[in-house]
């Protein structure tokens, strides 16, 4: 296969992502169920499994994101979950008018394979982090915690970066334990942008 030919399957998978995500937000937002699919109906880039965050803003501003961690459905099925799940189950989501659902933006990041990160000390993992690249998911006994890539863009410091995932999960940022396990991940972002300008 080409690159041409990669690249043409990428952008249709791409696409198949974005239209999925631009239904399931819409169909959430204006009935208040989960979006109900067909695996029948659906490309094959979609009924592969796959974990995928959604997030969801309103001119730029962050309304609400949630995700799953491990593959445990189809992507189509993990980003419809997702996008109700963004609307109705984040806490930061202020409600939602029913024809809005156009005039929001949907991000979707779709999860590569966590890697185990080695290390005997915070100073030891801060090295080995990657800006803007990784994803972490920090767990130590019922502490858990992620933040996506895209977190890099306002905290771009590997310390404060580190920190601020110890207080997300409930932990002080000083905090270390030999217990403590990190892992991380990279994503492939899809924008499905929205359809209609918010009302002002």
């Amino acid at each position: 296969m080409s690159s041409t030919d990669r690249n043409d399957d990428v952008e249709e998978a791409d696409r198949a992502v974005a239209t999925i995500a631009r239904r399931a937000l819409e169909h959430a937002v204006r009935t208040g169920a989960p979006l109900e699919l067909d695996p029948r109906e659906l490309p094959e880039s979609l009924r592969a499994v796959g974990a995928t965050f959604v997030t969801i803003e309103r001119r730029g501003d962050l309304l609400g994101c949630i995700g799953t961690l491990r593959p445990h459905a189809s992507l189509a099925e993990d980003i419809a979950a997702n996008a109700f799940g963004a609307v109705f189950r984040d806490p930061r989501c202020p409600p939602l008018a029913p024809d809005e659902g156009p005039a929001l933006d949907v991000h979707v990041s779709i999860l590569g394979p966590p890697e185990r990160l080695e290390f005997d000390s915070e100073e030891d993992l801060l090295r080995q982090l990657r800006p803007f690249v990784d994803g972490l998911v920090l767990e130590d006994g019922r502490y858990r915690g992620t933040f996506l890539p895209v977190v890099w863009e306002t905290l771009p410091e590997p310390r404060d970066f580190f920190a601020h995932l110890k207080r997300k999960a409930g932990l002080p940022a000083t905090y270390w334990s030999d217990t403590l396990r990190v892992s991380r991940y990279t994503t492939h972002v899809v924008h499905a942008p929205a359809t209609r300008s918010p009302r002002l």
